[in-house]
């Protein structure tokens, strides 16, 4: 199995802190664990304290990116090291983190690995997306995914091992991307520079989702901004229009063909999309 002395977790927490000791529990303090605070709590601090794990905090909430820079560029300091990237809200076993450090080191080029993820309930969660796309975003809204296979693919960053070798041939997660899209942004970027990533469907980990943030709406609201920017970044504001537009279409399907239960839902992302996710959610859009 691999050397745990080799990899290093980084924590991003928010105002968690039952969730972020159980996601400590589960590591047994058998890895050195980062904590990066983006609610400059005193109990996270404390927590830290008496787990003893290192503790960083930016004095504000800079983001997710943001925060994930600061705990890798503080693991790759002490060293060449791989990286965890685990949600509070998530749960993976000591035994798992091996697993992955075994399998991120089985092939050359793999730059990042993910377990199976599943609820608290036992629902499994889907890992693998495709890699966000013009040509993707309308295979979607026609409701043609399982027909066409995606070229590219992206792992969730809930439970995710970076090889450190990628991180310093790929540079750090982009900024710009406050929550949301940063994993995919970064996945693209390292599969670009002929990296690859692998889910191991073998293994698995508990993800509970949602465990910083109980806003829905807010959630909401950055998860489209954030595709926005993700969209502008890579395919230019044309590139960007078709997956406005086929968002636009899709949520106008979805609000004529299915149950009255969801029609809010549907008629709400359609006029996100005629307004614009990022200048709904006061960002401001580049590309």
């Amino acid at each position: 199995m691999a050397d745990l002395g080799t990899v290093k977790a980084v924590v991003v927490a928010y105002r968690n802190t039952d969730d972020l000791r159980a996601a400590l529990d589960g590591l047994e303090r058998r890895v050195d664990v980062i904590v990066v605070d983006n609610g400059v709590e005193a109990e996270v601090a404390g927590l830290c304290e008496e787990r003893g794990v290192a503790y960083l905090t930016p004095g504000r909430n800079v983001g997710f990116a943001a925060a994930v820079n600061l705990g890798i560029r503080a693991a790759l300091a002490t060293g060449p090291c791989d990286v965890l990237l685990l949600n509070p809200d998530a749960r993976v076993s000591v035994a798992v983190v091996e697993a992955l450090a075994d399998a991120l080191h089985a092939h050359e080029r793999i730059a990042a690995v993910s377990p199976r993820l599943f609820g608290e309930t036992g629902e499994e969660q889907q890992v693998a997306w495709p890699v966000p796309s013009p040509r993707n975003a309308w295979v979607d809204a026609l409701g043609l995914r399982r027909l066409v296979r995606p070229s590219e693919v992206f792992l969730i960053g809930a439970v995710l091992l970076l090889n450190g070798a990628a991180l310093r041939d790929v540079g750090d997660f982009d900024e710009r991307f406050f929550l949301y899209a940063e994993e995919s942004d970064w996945e693209l970027r390292a599969l670009r520079r002929g990296w690859r990533v692998r889910l191991c469907d073998t293994l698995s980990a508990t993800h509970v989702g949602a465990g910083s943030s109980s806003d829905e709406q807010r959630r909401e609201a950055l998860f489209h901004s954030s595709a926005e920017l993700f969209s502008r970044k890579w395919y230019g504001p044309t590139g960007w229009q078709g997956v406005r537009a086929a968002s636009l279409v899709g949520s106008l399907l979805r609000l004529a063909l299915q149950g009255r239960d969801r029609r809010a839902e549907h008629a709400a992302r359609a006029r996100l999309y005629l307004q614009g996710p990022a200048r709904a959610a006061g960002r401001r859009a580049v590309g």
